[in-house]
């Protein structure tokens, strides 16, 4: 799965994720993160937002081992930002919109 995903905020605001590939190197850069289900058709389910500092330390790791017992097919996708208020709003846009 290498396409890009467009999340709408509840504000309206469209954001652009990546599906994460756990194998590979991941930056130590801000960032936030949604755990979803991708369908058929290519639309992500979102069953969780959050948002780290620093993406290597894979905390997010925690967050999708625990949505993994429900959704078996739960997978991660990542959006880089470096500030943190840039990344607190935009987590609360998603979980407004998703909850």
């Amino acid at each position: 799965m290498n396409r890009q995903i467009d999340l709408a905020g509840a504000s309206g605001a469209r954001y652009r994720y990546a599906p994460l590939d756990e194998n590979r190197f991941l930056p130590p850069a801000g960032a936030n993160y949604v755990i979803a289900e991708i369908t058929d058709e290519g639309d992500a389910n979102v069953v969780f937002a959050g948002e780290t500092d620093n993406l290597a330390s894979q905390s997010w790791r925690a967050d999708l081992d625990k949505a993994r017992k429900k959704y078996t097919a739960a997978t991660v996708l990542t959006r880089l930002n470096v500030t943190r208020a840039v990344r607190e709003a935009e987590q609360r846009d998603l979980i407004d919109h998703y909850h």
